[in-house]
């Protein structure tokens, strides 16, 4: 039987204010927590899950359980965070041949996975444009010679995705600390060519990487893109649709709503009169969205309320957030170049030069809230009436 780990421990503080509330594996895109994707892309291909968990970790057990399809789920904490190495080494006992590794932050495409599976060793990579933010593989032919962690100078453009096939041969190899004071698993990798011929299959699904919050609007819009119409709640006549719609159980989209692009909503939905949804975006179970609002490529989440009269662009909306009437987020710079964001102190090209806002569970807006390209808004924080919020918010 062959074993897939899946690394979910970690805190993700690249992604708040989003992991502030919540691990990153279970933030959404296209209404499934980023874990179920990698769950439904492994059914059939693997027997048993052990997941990797250590923030939060009763969330994910709550949500994900200990079964999930036909895979047997298991559980093995990180009770330190010293790195991608030093978490697989608690399920050293656990495993029994062969495996397959892949992160909690990404979304792989089953065909992927498949193509990996096929070799006794194996990674995942992927040709960028900017190798510089990655690590590496260094490859002869389709084999693996080295994996080389953000290389300063051009060695290689095929990025580590961090998808690996292993077997439990591979724990003989001791890891060192690396200069971060972490062991990471890409020495395994280093060990292994030396004794080894490791395959390096190349993408040809997809590969959703979710390093910061803003790419799960990247991430969404790939998936909402390859939606197929699925109607199961009430769309009333004078509605309007161009594009692939799919919406829940309980839901109603009322007279004059307009939708131009593909969208995918959850259950228990209002939606409308007269809103405008365009763009890839979904919006999910339990989510008003009201009269004469606009949402354009967004991610709006369960339970969120945007009742009348606002703009949400390229943005996404925590749960149980409440937007009053007239919130904007600008998503467009004047100066026309890409947004910047603030990540841990420190100023971000997002590489989007459109992107609106990142705002939490539980944030209520004041009327006429503006809200500057790429500011962020933390947990159960308000803003006031006419309020412009032109840095992060956190209080």
């Amino acid at each position: 039987m062959i074993q897939a780990v899946i690394m979910a421990a970690g805190k993700s503080t690249r992604t708040w204010p989003l992991t502030l509330t919540k691990p990153k594996p279970l933030l959404k895109v296209m209404n499934k927590e980023i874990i179920k994707h990698n769950l439904d892309a492994l059914q059939g291909l693997v027997g048993e899950v052990i997941i990797i968990v250590g923030f939060k970790k009763e969330m994910i057990i709550g949500e994900i359980g200990r079964k999930y399809g036909k895979l047997k789920i298991r559980y093995a904490e990180q009770e330190a965070q010293l790195g991608t190495g030093h978490a697989l080494k608690y399920v050293e006992k656990l495993i029994k041949g062969k495996f397959i590794v892949i992160g909690g932050d990404d979304i792989f495409s089953r065909k992927d996975i498949k193509a990996c599976l096929r070799h006794k060793y194996a990674v995942l990579g992927c040709k960028v444009e900017e190798p510089g933010r990655f690590g590496v593989f260094v490859v002869k032919g389709r084999e693996v010679k080295k994996v080389v962690e953000k290389p300063e100078k051009f060695i290689s453009d095929i990025a580590n995705t961090g998808l690996y096939v292993f077997d439990k041969s591979v724990f003989a190899f001791k890891l060192r600390k690396s200069q971060r004071g972490e062991y990471e698993i890409v020495d395994y990798i280093n060990a292994l060519v030396k004794k080894e011929k490791v395959v390096c299959e190349k993408v040809k699904g997809h590969w959703l990487s979710v390093g910061y919050p803003w790419d799960l609007i990247e991430a969404n819009s790939v998936l909402v893109s390859e939606i197929k119409n699925d109607i199961k709640g009430k769309v009333e006549k004078n509605v309007t649709v161009k594009g692939k719609l799919k919406a829940g159980k309980g839901t109603e989209i009322l007279s004059g709503t307009y939708i131009n692009g593909n969208v995918i909503i959850g259950e228990n939905c209002l939606i409308g009169p007269n809103s405008y949804l365009r763009g890839n975006t979904s919006i999910g179970n339990g989510c008003h969205i009201g009269q004469a609002v606009e949402i354009k490529n967004s991610i709006i989440m369960d339970n969120a309320k945007v009742p009348h009269l606002s703009y949400i662009g390229d943005s996404v909306i925590g749960e149980n957030s409440n937007l009053g009437a007239g919130t904007i987020t600008a998503n467009l710079k004047h100066d026309n170049k890409n947004v910047r964001s603030v990540v841990k102190g420190k100023i971000v090209d997002t590489g989007r030069r459109k992107f609106g806002a990142i705002i939490a569970d539980g944030v209520h807006t004041g009327i006429n809230t503006v809200i500057y390209p790429g500011r962020k808004i933390w947990p159960g924080v308000g803003t006031l009436p006419g309020e412009a919020v032109n840095k992060d918010k956190m209080f």
